[in-house]
């Protein structure tokens, strides 16, 4: 059973052109959004913690996710560059949290769901710098990011289908994809992950 669905637009090769042209900006967006990334799992827990079927899920992903900004840290200090003195506001997350329902239930079916579509984007855009990085070790680490971030995608879908049937998670899914591609067409195209 396939459990999320296809970004609806490509990211631009002029995304990919600007994180090559400042890799190091890139690499510091990367490590906040990982950061950002694990906050938001267990913000989940946090905030719903009597949807007890999704919470090992949540801690586990939690804990990747943060290994995740260790071994992008690892690579920053290898390369001398340091963490930004404040973590910026993702304008892309942003937008689309805007556009949630405001009843619990229903925010919570959209905030799995927009994290789906979010690991979503993150796997295709580090297949994009995967595919194109010529140092073999950092090819390697993005490969094996982009699997993880597509993995999550899937793994999002499946917590919201343990609360709401699935013609709705997939309704509702199918409107968020629809929501990202217009997010994501209207934001500046600079090195970071959105």
């Amino acid at each position: 059973m396939k459990l999320n669905l296809e970004i609806a637009v490509a990211s631009k090769p002029e995304w990919l052109e600007a994180v090559l042209a400042d890799f190091p900006s890139f690499l510091q967006d990367h490590a906040d959004c990982e950061r950002k990334a694990s906050a938001m799992a267990m913000s989940f827990v946090a905030k719903y913690p009597d949807r007890v079927a999704i919470i090992p899920e949540l801690i586990e992903t939690a804990v990747e996710e943060l290994e995740h900004f260790q071994m992008v840290y690892k690579i920053m200090e290898e390369k001398g560059v340091t963490l930004p003195a404040s973590m910026g506001e993702d304008k892309y997350v942003k937008k689309l949290i805007k556009q949630c329902h405001s009843g619990r239930n229903e925010r919570f079916m959209d905030r799995l769901l927009i994290a789906s579509v979010l690991e979503t984007r993150g796997a295709e855009r580090f297949k994009m710098v995967a595919d194109a990085l010529e140092d073999e070790e950092l090819k390697k680490f993005y490969k094996m990011l982009w699997t993880s971030e597509a993995k999550h995608g899937h793994i999002f879908v499946h917590m919201a289908m343990n609360y709401f049937d699935r013609k709705t998670v997939y309704d509702r899914l199918h409107w968020w994809v629809e929501r990202e591609a217009e997010v994501i067409e209207g934001l500046e195209i600079r090195a970071a992950l959105h």
